[in-house]
């Protein structure tokens, strides 16, 4: 792997040293009863969310890579681990980034992205059934593995949300250009292909959730999130605008098991995860535009405007990040060199 250029790593010095009252403004803004930090330090780059509905208050995730067939269950009370669950019957994971549980009571793990721009012909779903029991902590299951196509090639993804009611599977593409919306087939095959196709344009999305009703689909980008109606398959209209929490690396999303929250998670150790009531979601304004996608840091991904002493530290912590990712994008390319 090579390192970054002098400059780049200059700049990402610079901004992880940003006025720590930029920070402190940022964590008053976090409602507190239901937030909390991950404890665990192997969880170092969450990926996903997935909220358990057979244990209260538990979360299901991820790192993003370089871990191994791991899928973690972080109780919110205490942000430690309370178990371990290691997948057996797969191939090695190669870039996971999404979870998301089905009305099958099964776990689906998105083994879907491609930090090359979208070169690999093919990713995988895996999926196993949630554990009813989680023992002392330590839980090996046989995963079932799903081969994905996308009828009009190959891209970058991390964003995975299973329907609650008709447990069809959905992958949203990251692309600052043109984000889409794919559908899978009624139910995934193991034995050939799984085709996704187009059925919608998003905007640029690092995850997304299906509320537990099945009427919203909420997908969130670096530094924003909008919430849809979804209707006939499909979402609907602009979306309304949601007050997603500023994180340094915004991966995660998923709602409470009861529907009336929403839970943002980021990569990084001891990562915060930040609860969102659902009645914070705003109509988006009249004449804006839809849900064409934008690069981060650009007019449609502009964030909703802080309030009091809190606007210096989020403006600067805006031009900051989009400098982060910039970076972050460009040694990922160079790694792939």
């Amino acid at each position: 792997m090579r390192m970054l250029p002098v400059s780049s790593a200059a700049v990402a010095v610079a901004l992880f040293s940003l006025p720590s009252a930029a920070s402190a403004a940022f964590a008053a803004q976090a409602p507190g009863a239901s937030s909390f930090t991950i404890a665990d330090p192997r969880i170092k780059e969450s990926s996903g969310l997935a909220a358990s509905r057979i244990h209260p208050g538990v979360y299901w995730t991820h790192n993003d890579s370089d871990d191994g067939p791991y899928v973690y269950a972080v109780d919110s009370a205490t942000g430690k681990t309370v178990a371990r669950v290691t997948l057996t019957g797969i191939g090695k994971p190669r870039d996971v980034e999404a979870i998301s549980l089905g009305p099958d009571g099964q776990l689906y793990v998105g083994d879907i992205g491609d930090n090359l721009g979208g070169t690999w012909d093919h990713v995988w779903i895996y999926r196993f059934q949630e554990p009813k029991e989680l023992g002392d902590g330590n839980i090996t299951v046989k995963a079932a593995q799903f081969t994905v196509r996308y009828a009009d090639g190959p891209r970058n993804a991390e964003a995975l949300m299973v329907h609650p009611v008709s447990g069809r599977v959905y992958i949203a593409s990251k692309d600052e250009n043109k984000g889409g919306l794919y559908e899978g087939p009624a139910a995934l095959s193991g034995s050939g292909t799984n085709v996704f196709r187009r059925v919608a344009d998003v905007p640029w999305v690092t995850d997304g959730a299906f509320s537990p009703d099945g009427g919203r689909l909420t997908l969130r980008g670096y530094f924003t999130a909008r919430s849809y109606p979804w209707k006939d398959g499909r979402p609907e209209g602009e979306g309304e605008r949601v007050d997603a929490p500023w994180q340094g690396q915004a991966e995660s999303v998923t709602y409470t098991a009861d529907g009336g929250t929403l839970m943002f998670g980021s990569e990084g150790a001891s990562s915060r995860v930040v609860a969102v009531p659902v009645a914070s979601a705003t109509p988006a304004p009249s004449g804006s535009a839809s849900a064409a996608p934008a690069a981060p840091g650009s007019a449609a991904e502009e964030p909703p405007a802080p309030q009091g002493g809190f606007t210096k530290g989020a403006l600067v912590l805006a031009a900051a990040l989009v400098l982060v990712f910039a970076a972050k994008r460009l040694f990922r390319r160079r790694a792939g060199d």
